[in-house]
């Protein structure tokens, strides 16, 4: 707590709420346009390279503490020092078994919720898609990574700046910001692909943001929005919704 109060006191870390408001809204503007104007193959790499160009221009291009203070060192990646391969696999294992954790609890009773709302005609049948690593590794590197890195690493922590958490949940300690990050976050998702459905990313971007809070860095949120994104794509290609 002391470190949260001396983080907060610093004038190159406070930041009045009225300023991630506007970058939220300057940013959302600009991934919206890249995903109308850029050609369909291309347009979620623009997103991509779009908040991982907003999050270095307001937080990785700044020093190491600030770096870290927004979550975003993963293991010494964005820090500008050499890895230190100790670290970055403790640490990487560590976000590894917390997404790991979080899937066992949370996959199960999505499953029932998936076929509760969407009533499959089909059985399932366990199939892997023959594009799944590259699936996989774009659904880490060009989706989940860098909207964790502006929604949980820059946007969450400014606002958890501008109005301290003071709900404890589950071991973390979260506020105002959990709910108007995810909010946003779902909007965003609204203004790509207008479809009421694209709004249900609110509840969870609830989760990443509760993760981000607990976990103190964006490590286990990013693994395990990917793994939720593949998840829901592993499902849809099993009860035969997509080839």
């Amino acid at each position: 707590m002391l470190r949260q109060a001396k983080l907060m006191d610093d004038p190159h870390l406070a930041t009045p709420c009225h300023l991630p408001l506007l970058a939220a809204l300057a940013v959302t503007a600009m991934v919206t346009a890249l995903s109308w104007l850029l050609p369909t193959h291309y347009a979620a790499t623009g997103v991509g390279l779009g908040f991982l160009g907003a999050t270095w221009w307001l937080v990785l291009r700044g020093e190491e503490e600030k770096i870290r203070h927004y979550g975003l060192a993963l293991g010494g990646i964005f820090e500008g020092q050499p890895l230190k391969a100790r670290r970055l696999l403790r640490e990487g294992g560590l976000a590894l078994a917390q997404a790991a954790l979080a899937a066992l609890i949370v996959f199960p009773p999505f499953v029932a919720g998936y076929c509760a709302y969407w009533h499959p005609r089909n059985d399932f049948h366990f199939k892997i898609p023959p594009t799944f690593a590259d699936d996989l590794l774009g659904q880490l590197l060009v989706i989940a990574l860098p909207e964790e890195a502006f929604f949980r690493g820059y946007l969450q922590t400014a606002l958890d700046v501008a109005w301290p958490p003071r709900w404890r949940l589950l071991g973390a300690t979260v506020g105002p910001s959990l709910l108007v990050t995810s909010a946003i976050f779902a909007v965003g998702h609204l203004l790509t692909e207008p479809s009421p459905s694209r709004l249900a990313v609110f509840f969870p971007s609830l989760l990443f943001g509760w993760m981000r809070a607990r976990t103190g860095g964006i490590g286990a949120p990013t693994l395990f929005h990917a793994a939720c994104n593949i998840f829901v794509s592993f499902l849809a290609h099993g009860f035969g919704f997509t080839r």
